[in-house]
């Protein structure tokens, strides 16, 4: 967790402090040096001015006795007035600079710059005083002089003797005040230079030693705080070695912090996780899908306003399977479970803390639960059918069950070269596989119906496929294997029910339990063990043959309306199953298969395609109830089954459409194709109007089974429709 702010504070403040203090003398320091600097230099100012007041005032002296000598030479000659121009700059000069001196003034060099004079003391300025009282007895007649010094029309002899006499007195007293005033200057700017000098080496010492005792203090704070901090690290890799579980920290970009428990290493199967990309370490062992979210996961937990309970149901690693990288097929599957929460540091979001588990054992007993109660499921569903259902009939499913699969076996036994060969294999498996399928679902075998609806999805994918080859019909075998193993389950189940039950004793369907023995056991005698699953089950031996009696019609009847029913209710519809010839139908036994296959597929049709939704049927005048009439009648010859729906008829305007938008037909050729034509598109593998595939229709198989099954047979097919008003389907079957 993360460190507050106030005991941050509280262990930090006296380092704060001492660094504020060794920064405020070292400031002190250098405010004082920059002072002094500045002091010095005024008084090295002051010294230039008081030498250049004393070089001004011999100048003037000069330039007086030179006019003296002069005189009577022309006031106009350059001689004369550069000496006379020199002595008026320097006269007023030196007025100007005693002024400055005495009143500490600003001055400006010859450079331009400026300076404040400083102020002179008591010595210095009785020197400076004395020299200013010469200086105004001689500056007033050096000015009487210059007044008419070049004027030729006024003599100026005497003004300038006068000057000439005055300098003459005042000119030692002047250059002694100012010599002595340019060393009482010299000596206090010397007296300050020792005592700034002194200050800063104190300064200094002071620092230094502030400086020493800091780095002391300092080191000793810090070697506490390492110790402190190795202790808590110590501890905290005590815990970390010590915990089970995989601990570890995530920051914004999703990096795994530097610290994380032991058995993360061998949970998640990485030898390096310290600093390493959580998506990195993912990817490649979770699908895209997963990683994805998982990212968008955890940047919705670094969101303040999202509430953590709220995104934790949506956690995407949450028993996730982790492939291992490092492709050891033991621990392919396992299983971890991450669960995330959130670091706060104050009212901050800081860190995400992830703790991850495997979960396999837990996943696997689970899964091996799920498998049971699938199984005991399965088991009571297939124990109902035998109790309700006619044992002939539970035969017969049986016997065709095996039957058909011999038949898938011995077309994925045929290699197949061409795509035209492996085009008919792959019809032939789906028409086998649907016709599984159908009895299943009427026997309301669920399990059976699963199987075989799973197959058809493969099947209908490899025939979308376009190119096929051998090795694609290999996992249909999967599921072949399956679905004889629950075959056989259910010939164990009806044996080991009429070994259990009294020889008196009737059973559900009326039949006394010698009957019912006699039927089931000509199944059960072949088949009472289930497959191995590890053994192919091309060779599987398939039950001998049974035949129907005709006391069991009434059973089929029921049969059928049970499954006419049940197709209806699945799809929003109601039916009503009529026959009058049914019972009285003495079928040969070669022709029962076919027959109950072909009306098994009929009545679907009837049901999915042909009656329409109660709502509809009543918009337009007929009863909510749809009527399917199933017939059978003896012809000498011939055997004839005859289904009827009083639905919708055959639109053959939707046949065109539909094989329009699946590219079978452009729309100009399907809409000149003929009702026969059309017909015999509806009768093609893969055809269907059903916009939508199910349990009950939509693949376009139900049609091309019967199809298939006429034409085994030398049978033969007639349909008969009208629009919005009823379909007949007649297939005649010769008995020999």
């Amino acid at each position: 967790m993360a460190t507050t702010p106030n005991v941050d504070n509280k262990r930090y403040q006296g380092l704060i402090i001492s660094i504020a203090l060794f920064l405020s003398l070292i400031g002190a320091l250098l405010a004082f040096t920059f002072y002094t600097s500045n002091l010095l230099e005024r008084n090295t100012a002051l010294i230039d001015q008081t030498n250049q007041v004393a070089n001004s005032a011999q100048a003037v002296i000069k330039d007086l006795f030179d006019l003296d000598n002069s005189y009577g030479e022309d006031t106009n000659s350059p001689h004369i007035q550069r000496v006379l121009e020199r002595l008026e700059e320097n006269t007023a000069l030196i007025t100007s600079s005693i002024a400055a001196i005495e009143q500490g003034a600003t001055i400006t060099d010859v450079d331009g710059k400026t300076y404040d004079l400083p102020k002179i003391d008591s010595n210095a300025q009785v020197n400076i005083t004395a020299a200013n009282e010469q200086w105004k007895a001689l500056e007033p007649k050096i000015q009487a002089y210059l007044k008419d010094a070049d004027n030729i029309m006024v003599s100026s002899e005497d003004d300038l003797t006068q000057a000439v006499e005055q300098a003459k007195t005042s000119s030692l007293l002047i250059n002694d005040s100012l010599d002595n005033l340019t060393k009482d200057v010299f000596n206090s700017a010397e007296r300050q230079a020792t005592t700034i000098r002194l200050i800063q080496v104190l300064g200094v010492a002071a620092i230094f030693t502030y400086f020493l005792i800091f780095v002391f203090f300092f080191v000793r704070r810090l070697r506490e705080t390492d110790a402190e901090a190795f202790a808590a690290r110590r501890e905290t890799q005590e815990i970390m070695e010590t915990v089970n579980t995989g601990l570890f920290l995530l920051d914004k970009d999703l990096n795994i912090g530097q610290q994380h428990s032991r058995a993360l290493n061998d949970i998640i199967g990485e030898d390096r996780l310290s600093g390493e990309n959580f998506t990195n370490v993912l990817r490649g062992r979770i699908s895209d899908k997963d990683l994805k979210t998982t990212q968008q996961f955890i940047e919705q937990l670094y969101n303040p306003r999202v509430k953590e309970k709220l995104v934790d149901s949506l956690n995407p690693l949450h028993k996730v399977m982790l492939h291992n990288n490092a492709g050891d097929k033991a621990q392919n599957n396992r299983f971890l479970d991450f669960k995330f929460s959130r670091v706060y540091d104050n009212k901050d979001i800081a860190r995400i803390l992830v703790n991850v588990n495997d979960v396999s054992d837990a996943v696997y007993l689970e899964q091996r639960l799920e498998k049971e109660r699938s199984q005991n499921d399965m088991q009571i569903e297939m124990l109902t059918t035998i109790l309700n259902v006619n044992p002939k009939i539970i035969n017969e499913f049986i016997d065709n069950t095996q039957m058909h699969i011999e038949k898938m076996n011995n077309i994925l036994k045929n290699p197949g070269s061409s795509q035209y060969e492996l085009e008919g294999k792959l019809k032939a498996i789906y028409r086998e596989m649907h016709s599984l399928k159908g009895e299943a679902s009427a026997l309301k075998l669920h399990s059976f119906t699963k199987i075989a609806s799973d197959a058809e999805d493969k099947l209908h994918a490899l025939q979308n496929q376009g190119q096929l080859s051998g090795n694609d019909f290999l996992p249909l075998a999967v599921h072949l294997d399956d679905l004889l193993s629950l075959s056989n389950t259910i010939a164990t189940l009806g044996e080991r029910i009429n070994r259990s039950a009294p020889e008196t004793a009737p059973t559900a369907n009326g039949l006394d339990d010698n009957s019912a023995q006699n039927s089931m056991s000509k199944t059960v005698a072949t088949d009472s063990q289930t497959s191995n699953p590890s053994t192919s089950i091309i060779d599987t031996d398939i039950g001998q043959d049974i035949d129907l009696d005709n006391d069991a019609t009434d059973d089929h009847l029921s049969f059928y309306k049970a499954f006419a029913k049940d197709i209806a209710a699945r799809q929003g519809k109601q039916v009503e199953l009529k026959s009058n010839t049914l019972m009285q139908a003495d079928i040969p036994a070669h022709l029962v298969k076919p027959i109950k296959e072909i009306s098994i597929q009929l009545l679907r049709n009837a049901v999915v395609h042909g009656i329409e939704a109660p709502s509809v049927r009543h918009s337009i005048g007929k009863t909510a109830v749809g009527t399917i009439d199933l017939e059978l009648k003896d012809n000498g010859s011939d055997f004839m089954l005859m289904v009827q729906d009083d639905g919708q008829g055959i639109d053959y305007d939707s046949i065109r459409a539909k094989l329009s938008s699946d590219g079978r037909f452009s729309l100009e050729e399907a809409s000149q194709l003929s009702q026969s034509e059309l017909l015999k598109q509806l009768f093609s593998s893969g055809f269907s109007t059903k916009e939508h595939a199910d349990e009950d229709g939509g693949r376009g198989v139900g049609l091309d089974i019967i199809k298939a099954k006429v034409k085994d047979y030398d049978g033969k097919l007639n349909v008969n429709s009208e629009f919005g008003q009823m379909t007949r389907f007649v297939i005649t079957l010769p008995k020999a």
